[in-house]
């Protein structure tokens, strides 16, 4: 599970920290804990990213847009949380799911498995990719929003895209097409819960993972 909060991104950050170092993958609500593991890593202002290759173009507005995918995921969130799906959508209710755990993503394209621990990921100077980093990120927002578009919040869906168009990159070869989350049947809308809650999660580690890259481009 990736980090909960959706606190503003920190400047700087730190090599392992005592809790990333003892983190171990569970499974069940804790199946997105590699993503728990970057976001301690991300949020200790001790350690600083790796210093990635001279960028091909500024970062700020795809920061920007990040920030706006965040507020546009948190508010969806609690929105649901109110009652909209006829239930009462907490992370206590549901077992979250990782829908891009088979695919390149923003923890796989970002980082590598700490030798260490085995499941918490690092980040490598000498193996960190900004263009797969970015193509990992624009690969989340591309499964992310297959699975919520029938879910119709138009402030989540425009917001994906927005960020998906200022990364500017190819997300490889295109993706089968889903039906998306389906919200007839309370199995559909348990799902929608779910991953609702692992998308918001996700727009934290996507949030910080920009501001860090911002930072560093902006020191080059």
């Amino acid at each position: 599970m990736e980090q909960r909060d959706s606190a503003g991104s920190s400047g700087q950050a730190a090599p392992r920290s005592a809790a990333a170092r003892g983190c171990r993958q569970r499974p069940g609500p804790l199946a997105l804990v590699p993503g728990l593991c970057l976001a301690l890593a991300l949020s200790d202002p001790a350690w600083a990213l790796p210093t990635p290759p001279a960028p091909r173009h500024r970062l700020v507005h795809e920061l920007i847009r990040s920030r706006e995918l965040l507020a546009a995921a948190n508010a969806s969130l609690h929105r649901v949380k109110l009652g909209t799906l006829g239930f009462e959508c907490t992370l206590e209710e549901v077992d979250l799911e990782d829908i891009t755990k088979n695919q390149m993503n923003t923890i796989t394209a970002c980082t590598s498995e700490d030798p260490v621990t085995g499941n918490c990921p690092v980040l490598e100077r000498s193996t960190f990719d900004m263009s797969k980093c970015l193509q990992g990120i624009h690969k989340d927002l591309n499964a992310y929003r297959a699975e919520l578009k029938n879910f119709n919040d138009q402030e989540v869906l425009a917001t994906i895209d927005e960020m998906m168009k200022a990364l500017k990159t190819s997300s490889g070869s295109a993706p089968q097409p889903s039906a998306g989350t389906g919200l007839d049947s309370f199995k559909g809308r348990m799902r929608l819960c779910s991953i609702l809650h692992a998308f918001q999660i996700r727009t934290v580690t996507i949030d910080r993972m920009m501001n860090y890259l911002t930072s560093l481009e902006s020191a080059l």
